[in-house]
């Protein structure tokens, strides 16, 4: 059974996770295009920091950055052997749940072109195209999604 709940990313499974993550955008992207947030910054206090579990075994994690009118959705990863089994539909919830009770009205992310499961999650759970935002500018490598969380 898939357990979502909240984290500290410095905990040795999502730490190593995330380093997982931090790895293959590295590989796939350039440092000037490669926007993930690395461990201490997941620490900090606009960060809402979520993980998966089955059983003891940290299988995904996700974050919400809290941003001025909008939240974030920052380091999406699910293990290889947990993809395909809702993992990352299951934290994206969460996220989309934590942000509706800030009250944030709308969620935003940056993902790569690379990452095509990727944006098909994103399209599944309402997530449309749109421009770059905040800090980011246009580039060759990323997409910019965003949805309406309004009740």
């Amino acid at each position: 059974m898939i357990v979502i709940e909240p984290a500290d990313p410095r905990s040795p499974g999502p730490q190593t996770l995330l380093e997982a993550s931090q790895a293959l955008m590295q590989a796939l992207y350039p440092p000037e295009e490669n926007f993930s947030l690395g461990i201490e910054a997941l620490c900090g206090p606009d960060i809402h920091f979520f993980v998966a579990r089955d059983g003891e075994r940290t299988i995904g994690t996700g974050a919400l950055c809290v941003c001025d009118g909008y939240g974030e959705v920052k380091s999406m990863f699910t293990a290889q052997e947990a993809r395909g089994k809702g993992v990352a539909a299951a934290l994206l919830r969460q996220i989309e749940d934590q942000a509706r009770g800030l009250g944030l009205p709308v969620l935003r992310l940056e993902t790569g072109a690379e990452l095509a499961q990727a944006v098909r999650l994103y399209e599944r759970h309402g997530f449309s195209l749109r421009g770059a935002f905040g800090d980011y500018a246009e580039n060759e490598t990323s997409i910019f999604m965003e949805k309406s969380i309004c009740d």
